[in-house]
């Protein structure tokens, strides 16, 4: 027969009819069935006691930093509350463990703690690096730049020794580290800026005189060079000013040879004669001076003395398509194309950037015809701060990004001696090369004027830096922190931050290169410097 379950009550033979007899195994069995009924609820019942007792006793807070450095593996009793590590592996309640190093306290010329530009045993590195007279010139050229901000040199914070229990306890507390490294920095004054044709090298292109647009040559965007014809001026003057200076030209021949003719007579011909054919052949000069000058105005400059032995009869043919080229009067037709042809030519190497002229239209001088513009120069205008341009000099360097093209650099060349009424903005403007093309005039971007450009400056992280309210400071990690049984500590140490970017930061003094630094999740060391300001917890 199987056994019956605990609960169940065993009768054996009753003693009388009324008063049945409990056998002995059957009370165990019930007293066990009570007990595993009571301990759950008493078990709850003590925890839940405890747990008000370490609330009472805690205020109910949450973990400390020392938690997150490793604590919970310790007792109580062994553990450092003041600096969250165990007692007997706490550096600072106990610095035999991990002996300072000798101090050499504030160091005026770069303006931090146990500066490791004048004292390079002082960076957690090995070997003991080594400063350079061009570290040592870089720090001072940086410092004496500008107005960098200032550490106090009666804050103690440098002294203080961040530490962990062990690598995993930086790992868990999400603490990521960086070497300081050199590289290229830049100070600059950033503004919005334009692209506009250099007005230096725009020309715009009307007729000289008024007329009929014969023919035109060049279009929209075509290259031209210097002294080559965009278009012919049909124009009336033109034939004038030809026909005047024909005139002037015979007429100072004829008179020439009258007045030798005369001299050569000797006393046969009158004193006075002689006098009067002098003076009407310097009358022919002037005149002869007059439609030189006229023509040179037209742009077409003649030379009269190579013309006095031309024959009279071809001197009309010399002057008839005076200034144009061999390549255009070869394609014109002598029967339809008259002398009063003017054209219009490029002044110097370019791209026609707008043409406003068809054949036949009627012109003056108002009206442009051509734009030319030599675009392997453009210019730059930036609006920069009023309190900003106090810094700016002519000769700077310039780099401007404009949108959806490369970046140009230039100079400047020109600042606005005004503020804009609306904008209280002042104009400054550099000449950018643009000799490969890919800038467009009437675009938009971004500027900056360099002010100090530094090859090898020493830079880290923006996360590693922090301001303490009278200092700003690094944490860097001790140089024996992976060596076997070595206290896991990071230094506090104080830095002279310069330029900076959304990336970087440029230290001018407090670390050197090679040395590591905390960066993300160093907001766990900087709370931990400041617990007893913060409050336990």
């Amino acid at each position: 027969m199987s056994e019956s379950p605990i609960h169940t009550v065993v009768f054996d033979k009753p003693l009388d009819a009324s008063s049945p007899q409990i056998s002995p195994k059957a009370e165990r069995q019930s007293w066990l069935g009570w007990l595993g009924r009571a301990v759950p609820p008493l078990l709850v019942f003590t925890v839940l006691g405890a747990l008000l007792v370490w609330g009472h006793h805690t205020g109910w807070t949450l973990p400390k930093f020392s938690s997150l450095a490793g604590q919970m593996d310790y007792a109580k009793d062994d553990w450092c509350s003041e600096h969250g590590v165990p007692e007997s592996q706490c550096v600072e309640c106990s610095p035999y463990l991990m002996p300072r190093p000798k101090a050499f306290g504030w160091c005026k010329k770069h303006g931090v703690h146990e500066c490791p530009l004048c004292h390079p045993e002082v960076a957690e590195t090995k070997p003991v690096p080594k400063v350079s007279g061009d570290d040592l010139a870089r720090a001072k050229a940086a410092l004496h730049f500008a107005q960098r901000p200032e550490n106090n040199s009666k804050c103690k914070l440098h002294q203080r020794r961040i530490q962990f229990v062990s690598q995993e306890s930086v790992e868990k507390a999400g603490i990521d580290v960086e070497p300081v490294w050199t590289a290229p920095v830049v100070e600059a004054i950033t503004g919005n800026g334009e692209i506009t044709y250099d007005q230096t090298l725009t020309a715009r292109l009307s007729a000289r005189v008024p007329g009929i647009v014969f023919q035109v040559y060049k279009q929209i965007g075509d290259p031209v060079k210097k002294g080559e014809i965009l278009a012919l001026v049909d124009a009336a003057e033109v034939g004038k000013a030809k026909s005047e200076f024909l005139q002037a030209l015979v007429q100072v021949r004829l008179k020439s040879k009258r007045l030798a003719a005369m001299q050569s007579a000797g006393e046969a011909i009158a004193r006075r004669e002689v006098q009067e054919m002098e003076a009407a052949l310097s009358e022919a000069q002037i005149r002869l001076t007059t439609a030189r000058e006229a023509m040179t105005n037209l742009g077409l400059p003649v030379d009269a003395g190579s013309l006095q032995n031309e024959p009279q009869e071809k001197l009309a043919d010399r002057l008839r398509f005076l200034g144009l080229p061999g390549s255009v009067t070869g394609s014109l037709d002598d029967k339809k194309t008259t002398g009063n042809l003017l054209a219009v030519t490029a002044p110097f190497d370019g791209v026609v950037v707008a043409r406003q002229v068809v054949g036949g239209e009627v012109v003056d001088s108002s009206k442009v015809l051509f734009t030319v513009v030599d675009v392997r120069q453009m210019w730059l205008t930036l609006d920069l701060r009023v309190e900003d341009a106090k810094v700016i000099a002519l000769g700077q360097q310039v780099r401007f990004r404009p949108d959806g093209s490369k970046a140009a650099k230039g100079k400047i060349v020109w600042i606005s001696t005004e503020a804009d009424h609306k904008t209280r903005t002042v104009k400054v403007r550099a000449s950018l090369d643009n000799t490969e093309g890919h800038l467009r005039a009437n675009t938009f971007g971004t500027g900056q004027v360099i002010l100090r450009q530094e090859s090898y400056a020493v830079v880290v992280p923006n996360a590693a830096v922090h301001w303490e309210g009278c200092c700003h400071v690094i944490f860097v990690r001790d140089k024996d922190f992976f060596k076997e049984g070595a206290p896991k500590v990071f230094h506090v140490r104080t830095v002279r931050p310069g330029a900076r970017d959304e990336k970087y930061t440029e230290i001018i003094a407090g670390v050197l290169p090679g040395e590591v630094v905390a960066t993300k999740g160093s907001g766990v060391l900087r709370s931990e410097l400041l617990r007893n300001n913060l409050g336990a917890g």
